[in-house]
């Protein structure tokens, strides 16, 4: 697979199948398995001719990890101020499914501190940053989120009841920002917001970890403004 589209990278225009075997070297019948395969999810375009070309759904990836990468940038320094002025840690993380993952962290220089490894991922109703995500979803995405996942406990204050999760889910929405009370890790809190882009869509969630002695509510609206300033970097404007 990986094969075939970076031939179909190198292609100025449509691909035979013929071209694509020979720049491969896979059997015929293996490349148009594969190629059909790639259509199917939009990788892959067929041309009326029966030729190749790459799909729209890899420009959508593309543009995705072209924001991704806008995002971190313009978001680092914010997130710096934040640990400076909190002296605690700082994420930047993305929504996968039903997960989300740390992209980029600020942490401060003390020994006791809340470290998120850059990569790692955690279930959305366990993190501040994800409940306000699912909030945001209708009550189905939130019914199949619930079945997909069985809402794991990771420690006994995780929201495991689907009835009590949608009642937090509901608050949070209204109040635009949620705190993680010990959900996803015992002695830990968290405080999250949400961060859009130019077209009103959630990309991102920022996030201050702390240890709960540690953690304070008057956090709460510079996290908030904080969150809206790396939104409006990234295009965003609020509606009248």
């Amino acid at each position: 697979m990986a094969r075939l589209l970076d031939a179909l990278g190198n292609c100025e225009g449509d691909a035979s199948l013929k071209y694509l075997c020979a720049d491969t070297g896979l059997h015929p019948s293996t490349a148009h398995r594969i190629l059909a395969s790639l259509a199917v999810e939009g990788f892959v375009e067929r041309s009326e001719s029966g030729e190749y070309r790459l799909g729209r759904k890899l420009a959508e990836l593309g543009s995705r990890v072209a924001s991704g990468l806008d995002l971190r940038e313009a978001a680092r320094d914010i997130m710096e101020r934040l640990r400076d002025r909190f002296g605690e840690s700082v994420n930047l993380t993305v929504r996968e499914g039903d997960q989300v993952v740390y992209v980029e962290r600020a942490i401060p220089n003390r020994m006791m501190r809340v470290e998120q490894v850059i990569g790692s991922r955690a279930p959305l109703h366990v993190t501040a940053v994800g409940k306000l995500m699912l909030a945001r979803d209708d009550e189905a995405a939130v019914d199949a989120y619930i079945r997909n996942t069985g809402l794991p406990g990771l420690t006994p204050n995780t929201f495991t009841d689907p009835r009590r999760l949608k009642e937090e889910l509901r608050r949070i929405a209204e109040q635009g920002y949620a705190l993680d009370n010990e959900e996803a890790e015992l002695g830990v809190g968290c405080i999250g917001a949400l961060i859009y882009d130019a077209r009103g869509e959630v990309v991102a969630g920022l996030s201050v970890s702390a240890p709960m002695e540690r953690r304070r509510e008057e956090w709460i609206p510079v996290l908030c403004a904080a969150a809206r300033e790396l939104s409006g970097r990234l295009g965003y404007r609020p509606r009248e």
